[in-house]
């Protein structure tokens, strides 16, 4: 590089990228500093000399006017979690979840905590045989167990059914309901009062599930009609079914003191039901209306255990279930009598009216006619219609 006899390079020959500095340098000893032409860049304090190599160096940067968010790494959800997840995903139902969730892990604690993705058909088969031979479970629930666990390598860990094999299933034995006759219903039935005596009629006077009942909205129950709409029945299917005579009066008195709990709940901030899927974000006003209500309302507030919230809800179904046990115990039945076998006799007793099997298939909403047909055998009394030799004599 050529200089002058100054010292100061020869800017005449120095390359258009010196200038502005060697200028500076220049106006630094006349006493007057130029504005630079371009913004200094950062310089690294441990720059070689002047007339060696360069190396490459990393050039300290200031620190950022904003903070640096760090983003922790996102940890994959549990096993049951993803269940869950998955479930709900597909509109299960949430004591579908429950059952699920409770099968599968029993079938990890079965093999020692062992992860599901180690284990394959031989440990399902193993885990299906100690259900059947050691506790001794029905067919039923030995072929629960297997559903909730083909769910979960199905949907869950991404496994194809055949990579599972052969599975064992067990073949469920074909049962008659337990069915009490008309007397036997009404004995039941005197023995209940209020509002459970309300419910108890509309399961076997309207062929209702237990759970259909105790869900029913004030809106759903259409008097002047006398019809009541049952949504989201099983299988996510509404349909309709009749609203008893016998039970209208009771049925307005019951609607007016509802109403009374709920104007009451209204003022004191409780009001808001709980709303199925996202109809509250949809209609946030509606949790709030006479409409949305339960008609059977339990008598203390419900706390969401999700949310917090506190409002309405329906009467929990074990209320239910413990008085008609109770009621069917005090007279004296021997048969098994539930809720569900109301229905049972909702079903048969309307059979021996000569209703036609395809109008109860409907009111009781079965999806095909072969279970309604289970209820035929009140048709073949006395084996089949025969009547025995034994009579005879």
């Amino acid at each position: 590089m050529a200089s002058t006899h100054s010292g100061i390079p020869d800017t005449n020959r120095t390359s258009g990228t010196m200038r502005p500095f060697l200028q500076n340098r220049a106006g630094r000893a006349a006493g007057v500093i130029a504005p630079p032409a371009t913004p200094p860049r950062p310089i690294d304090t441990a720059s070689p000399p002047p007339g060696t190599i360069p190396t490459r160096s990393v050039v300290p940067v200031s620190a950022p006017d904003h903070p640096i968010t760090v983003h922790p790494v996102s940890r994959q959800p549990k096993l049951l979690d993803r269940l869950s997840e998955a479930l709900r995903a597909r509109h299960y139902n949430p004591r579908t979840e429950q059952t699920y969730r409770h099968r599968v892990k029993r079938f990890i604690f079965f093999h020692n905590v062992r992860h599901p993705a180690e284990m394959a058909e031989p440990e399902i088969n193993a885990f299906l045989a100690h259900l059947a031979v050691q506790e001794k479970v029905s067919a039923s629930t030995q072929n629960q167990a297997l559903s909730a666990l083909l769910f979960l390598y199905r949907h869950v860990l991404g496994r194809q059914i055949g990579d599972l094999g052969e599975v064992v299933r067990a073949r469920r034995p074909t049962r008659l309901p337990v069915v009490l006759t008309r007397a036997e219903v009404k004995v039941v039935l005197g023995h209940l009062t209020g509002d459970k005596w309300l419910m108890a009629s509309l399961v076997y006077g309207a062929g209702l599930r237990l759970m259909e009942c105790l869900r029913l909205r004030i809106h759903d129950v259409d008097l002047p009609a006398g019809q009541i709409v049952v949504r989201d029945g099983k299988g996510f299917k509404d349909r309709v079914t009749m609203v008893p005579e016998a039970v209208k009066p009771s049925l307005e008195a019951h609607l007016a003191n509802v109403k009374t709990i709920h104007e009451r709940d209204l003022a004191a901030g409780y009001g808001r039901v709980q709303m199925p899927y996202a109809l509250d974000r949809k209609y946030p006003n509606a949790p709030k209306e006479w409409g949305w209500q339960f008609l059977f309302p339990q008598e203390k507030r419900w706390v969401n255990p999700r949310t917090g919230e506190q409002g309405p809800h329906h009467v929990d179904p074990a209320i239910l279930q413990r008085v008609v046990k109770a009621a069917a115990a005090k007279t004296g039945i021997a048969k098994h009598a539930t809720c569900h076998t109301l229905r049972h006799s909702f079903a048969t007793h309307l059979l021996e009216d000569g209703y036609d099997i395809r109008t109860i298939q409907e009111l009781l909403g079965h999806k095909d006619v072969k279970t309604t047909m289970i209820y035929t055998h009140v048709l073949n009394r006395g084996g089949k219609g025969v009547r025995s030799p034994v009579d005879a004599l």
